[in-house]
């Protein structure tokens, strides 16, 4: 599978977690301001909140990414998640786990 395959199917398995979204509304691999970036050693993904609170939907995120990975290039690579923005919705939603 090729990274841009692999951040394809990330994005789409981001989509089954509600309450984040890409960073970024194009995927590509690799660029500056892109929501996925892999490597070798970090899968890195940039992601937007749309409701609190966000560790519940981290641990959410990991769980539906890893095993897209499962098999790739990247399988044994570190996952980060970074929430690099805060969707004002999100504070006009009762918090849910």
């Amino acid at each position: 599978m090729t990274a841009n395959e692999t951040a394809e199917r990330i994005a789409g398995a981001l989509a089954e977690v509600a309450g984040l979204r890409p960073a970024t509304s194009t995927l590509s691999v690799g660029g500056d301001g892109t929501a996925v970036d892999l490597s070798p050693e970090v899968v890195l993904i940039r992601l937007i909140a749309t409701r609190l609170p966000i560790p519940p939907l981290l641990d959410r995120a990991a769980e539906a990414v890893r095993p897209v990975l499962v098999g790739t290039a990247w399988e044994n690579a570190r996952l980060r998640l970074v929430v690099t923005d805060l969707d004002g919705a999100a504070f006009a939603r009762p918090t849910s786990q």
